[in-house]
């Protein structure tokens, strides 16, 4: 039902919360996948470290968020584009090369709207959040593409 969603009008802040829990959330699914179906022990323990961290994440934005917008009904978000938010099908490939490109595209999503968010956010909390995103998504994007060439 559309018609209880908030309007694209809603606070930046707002929208931006309501993307990056819902591209966090989709990253929890991708490594609990992983921790059921990836080879390498190093890809598993990458992906629990991707649910402790972002469920951690979802946490405090779901917290800024009641605390921010009481009253707010859910929104739509930023309507940016998030990246993958599932692993390709492609059997030919590997299950962990299949969950490793689609890991670097979901964290690049995750990369270019916290940037967006810095730009636009003035709430030092979002600035803080974003900073952080920036600097851990962007490492695990480097250590995801050296196992990508290693195997």
């Amino acid at each position: 039902d559309m018609s209880a969603m908030a309007p694209s009008d809603a606070p930046y802040d707002l929208l931006f919360l309501d993307s990056m829990v819902a591209h966090h959330q989709g990253a929890i699914d991708m490594a609990r996948d992983a921790l059921d179906k990836a080879e390498h022990a190093e890809l598993k323990a990458f992906a629990q470290n991707v649910i402790m961290q972002q469920d951690g994440e979802i946490t405090q934005m779901q917290t800024w968020r009641a605390k921010w917008y009481p009253d707010a009904a859910a929104t739509n978000g930023l309507g940016m584009h998030m990246g993958d938010m599932q692993i390709g099908t492609d059997d030919s490939i590997s299950y962990d090369i299949r969950w490793i490109d689609a890991m670097i595209s979901h964290h690049l999503g995750a990369v270019d709207m916290a940037k967006d968010a810095l730009k636009k956010s003035q709430n030092p909390d979002i600035i803080n959040l974003c900073n952080a995103i920036i600097q851990a998504q962007t490492e695990e994007i480097s250590q995801l593409q050296r196992w990508r060439e290693q195997w």
